[in-house]
């Protein structure tokens, strides 16, 4: 059986190592845009680049964020799941990238529908409306979950000793 868990933690360490990729690349065009931008000198066209790279600068920051996640709750800690304490920390982690990174990109579409295209701007709502329905949804798994980790105490206990190990 170890040798399976030990063959998941490589597989999740080469998932971490793909999303920090991405984010590295993403970051490469992000850079390259400002060199654009720079070059080009401060117009509007310049401003609708440095918005679509404030876009690709958040999914770069998810990227980042998820191979991080993904490094200490499966490989550093090789985290139990199925415990309620663990699945509304680690839930917690991934929806918080999420968010963040979904409301910077409803944000961006905003700004890019307003300058180029007005029709677009129901997409951009929609999309705003999306990222409070997910809030609101994480708010209320983590108030029904709080029940469950009360039952818990010991895993709860246990959940704060790892977070201790990881900052050492």
């Amino acid at each position: 059986m170890k040798i399976f868990s030990f063959f998941f933690q490589l597989v999740h360490a080469f998932m971490a190592l793909l999303f920090a990729a991405a984010a590295f690349v993403l970051l490469g065009i992000v850079v390259n845009l400002g060199r654009e931008v720079f070059l080009e000198g401060l117009n509007e066209t310049t401003a609708q680049k440095i918005i679509a790279a404030i876009g690709l600068l958040a999914i770069s920051v998810v990227s980042l964020k998820i191979s991080k996640t993904i490094i200490e709750e499966e490989v550093v800690r090789d985290a139990n799941l199925s415990a309620p304490t663990r699945v509304r920390r680690y839930l917690s982690r991934f929806f918080v990238v999420v968010i963040v990174a979904l409301t910077i990109e409803s944000l961006v579409a905003t700004f890019k529908a307003i300058h180029e295209d007005m029709t677009q701007l129901t997409y951009a709502s929609f999309l705003i409306i999306a990222v409070g329905v997910l809030l609101s949804a994480w708010g209320m798994f983590i108030y029904l979950n709080r029940f469950a980790e009360e039952l818990e105490p010991v895993a709860m206990a246990e959940a704060k000793q790892e977070d201790k190990k990881l900052k050492d």
